[in-house]
Order: C-alpha cells, then sequence, then structure tokens
C-alpha cells in the first residue's frame, strides 16, 4: 500500500522538478576584478586631466621662455666716453649736487611744493606744443586748462589748483614727439651733470630748452634769472630723486642702470605705439 502512494507522490515531484532552472553563480576572481577597476579609474583619471589641460591652455597664455625675456645687452658705442661722464657726475654730485639738495630738502614744505609747482606750470606749455605735434589734441588741451588755471587761480603756478579739477599732470616733451614720429632712441649717452640719456633724448632736451628760452614767458628764461631759475629748478628736480651714486656697492651700476634706462624708453614707446618695442637701429645688438 505504502509502495502505490508513493508512485504518485514522485510522479508530482519530477513535474516540479522539470519547470524550475538552475543558475551557476560566476566563479569568485576578485584580483582580476581589481585590476579591471583599477585599469578604469586610471583611464577616468587620464581623461579628466587632458579635458582640465585643454581648458587650462585656452584660458591661460602659453608659459614664458628665455627667448621672451629682454636682453641684457644695450646700444652704447660711446661706452668710454659714458663712463667717464658717470664717473663725473658722480663725483660732482657727491660734492656739489647733492649736498645742496639735501639741504634744501630742510625748507619748509609749502615752500619746496610751491616751487615744484611753479616749475611744472611752466612746462605745461612745452607740454601743450608737443602734445600738438604728436597729433594728441585732447592732451593738448588739458594742458592749455591747466596751465591757465594754475596760472590764475593758482597764484602764477605757485599752487596746482587743477589737480582739485580732475586735470591730472601728465607732461611730456619733444623726445617723446621724436619716438611718437618713430625714432628709435638710439645710442645710449650720459650727459654731464644730467645723467642717463639717449641720443634721441638728448635731442629732446635741446627741443625743450629751446621752445622755453624761443618763448620766454615773463622774461623768464634769459638774463641773469633765467640762470637763477635754473639752478633752483635743478636743485628742486634733484632733491626729488633719492638715488645716490655707488650706494649698492656693486661692480655694475653703471651697466644696471644703462639697462633701466633703455628698457623703460623702449617699454614708453611700445605703450605709445601700442606694439611692440621699436626696432634697434643699424648696428645695434638684437632686442635694442
Amino acid at each position: 500500500m505504502r509502495a502505490f502512494l508513493a508512485c504518485p507522490v514522485l510522479l508530482l515531484c519530477g513535474c516540479v522538478s522539470s519547470g524550475i532552472v538552475t543558475h551557476r553563480l560566476p566563479d569568485e576572481t576578485p584580483a582580476a576584478d581589481n585590476a579591471a577597476s583599477i585599469k578604469k579609474a586610471e583611464g577616468l583619471a587620464a581623461t579628466k586631466k587632458t579635458v582640465e589641460m585643454q581648458e587650462k591652455s585656452s584660458t591661460e597664455p602659453p608659459p614664458l621662455t628665455p627667448a621672451d625675456a629682454p636682453p641684457m645687452s644695450t646700444y652704447d658705442p660711446w661706452e668710454r666716453f659714458n663712463r667717464f661722464n658717470y664717473r663725473l657726475n658722480a663725483r660732482f654730485d657727491e660734492a656739489v649736487f647733492f649736498p645742496v639738495a639735501n639741504g634744501y630738502r630742510h625748507l619748509p614744505s609749502p615752500i619746496r611744493t610751491g616751487v615744484n609747482d611753479f616749475f611744472d606750470n611752466l612746462a605745461e606749455i612745452d607740454s601743450i606744443i608737443n602734445y600738438t605735434l604728436q597729433g594728441r589734441l585732447g592732451r593738448g588741451v588739458r594742458s592749455l586748462g591747466r596751465f591757465v588755471i594754475n596760472s590764475t587761480l593758482g597764484l602764477a603756478g605757485l599752487f596746482d589748483v587743477a589737480t582739485h579739477f580732475h586735470l591730472e599732470k601728465a607732461p611730456t616733451g619733444f623726445g617723446t614727439t621724436l619716438a611718437k614720429w618713430g625714432m628709435h632712441p638710439g645710442p645710449y649717452l650720459v650727459i654731464p651733470i644730467l645723467g642717463p640719456s639717449t641720443l634721441r633724448e638728448a635731442v629732446g632736451l635741446l627741443g625743450d630748452y629751446g621752445t622755453s628760452y624761443g618763448i620766454n614767458v615773463a622774461d623768464l628764461y634769459r638774463g641773469d634769472q633765467g640762470w637763477g631759475l635754473g639752478v633752483l629748478n635743478a636743485v628742486d628736480k634733484r632733491a626729488g630723486v633719492d638715488f645716490r651714486y655707488y650706494s649698492t656697492g656693486s661692480p655694475f651700476e653703471y651697466d644696471t642702470i644703462r639697462f633701466l634706462y633703455v628698457r623703460k624708453l623702449l617699454l614708453q614707446d611700445a605703450g605709445l605705439h601700442k606694439t611692440q618695442a621699436p626696432k634697434p637701429p643699424s648696428g645695434a645688438p638684437a632686442g635694442e
């Protein structure tokens, strides 16, 4: 009887088991899985780095190279003459110019400010002429406005009233006019007493003096008063400069000042034309 009942049970079990599908679990391979994950992560990191570099290169300028640095050489064909003048200026400054200027510094500040404003106001006439020659008429009108205001309300220029009217001081000269016309600074030149310059700037100084002497405002540029005012102007300018010859003790002071002065002119010329620094004249080292 029991055997007879077991047959239907076995048949039912066989039918149920035929409808069940079994799945085999994959083998566990942790080393391979880890290697694949690491490789995938490295790939993602490399892709991210590439994207960041591309974005950075598109927003930042390229890095500077040694070729972009300004050359230290300066066009100085009269170096022997210039070095002699440099030593002469150093001795004169140490013995005469600086002691007088240092004594001038002990005058009351209102007096020194008034003297400085007086000479700056006279220089506005030269600025008016040169701004006109440069074709910068807006600046010329500003200099004219400064001269009129300071000569009247400022009591002959003793007070800089124009600055309070937002007419800022921006002097210019014939040297800048020559630069605007495209003239290169030319060879370096040390002028006795006056100091560092170039051939172009020396011509500019002569032009500025000729203009002042020719116009001769209030007869201030001729006769004994011309010499006296010239000396006072020079002392006032020297008192405003803290430079001392050979104060650093460097044996390359002449070379450093020459480099800085000429580079300043080249940068000013580039800004004046809103272009690269002008090309050197024939015979000058490359880059100067």
